[in-house]
């Protein structure tokens, strides 16, 4: 077998395999999220939230792979999401003292912040709160993508 044909295997081969872990990455959270919560199970929730704010696919650094969009309320016992979220794993839900919408942002204020829970769906969802956490000691709520150190969307609520 020539040089060049064995360079042009592994050059193609290599491509194939790297597209289908990639896609395989993108997929898996899809496949293994448990059911969304029903439109009416996130809005008799959210009926007793304190606030709403509006999660954006315009913000600074999301794009095409990582963004949130839909009406986020926040109670002082959970907080919940009518909307959808970019397929990804290891979402957490954060409080922040300032709004965010950089990776660099986050990654200089994640020690003021607090981590509230897993987001585990893409298509609305609801995160209790823990007792030891107080949303009004904060004014932003925005999902992050742990593994990666990803920023995916997040919304200022006061």
């Amino acid at each position: 077998m020539k040089v060049r044909t064995l360079v042009l295997l592994i050059a193609t081969h290599g491509l194939v395999g790297f597209t289908g872990f990639a896609a395989g990455i993108y997929a898996l959270p899809i496949l293994t999220a448990p059911p969304a919560p029903s439109a009416s199970e996130v809005t008799a929730i959210s009926s007793n939230a304190s606030y709403t704010a509006e999660f954006r696919r315009d913000l600074e650094d999301s794009d095409a792979l990582h963004w949130g969009e839909g009406t986020v309320s926040v109670s002082s016992e959970s907080i919940t999401l009518i909307g959808t979220l970019a397929p990804g794993p290891d979402y957490k839900l954060y409080l922040s003292p300032e709004f965010v919408e950089t990776e660099s942002d986050f990654n200089r204020l994640k020690t003021n912040m607090v981590r509230v829970g897993d987001v585990k769906t893409f298509e609305n969802f609801i995160v209790n709160i823990p007792p030891s956490v107080d949303p009004e000691n904060f004014n932003s709520v925005i999902v992050w993508c742990e593994s990666f150190g990803q920023f995916i969307t997040s919304a200022k609520y006061r």
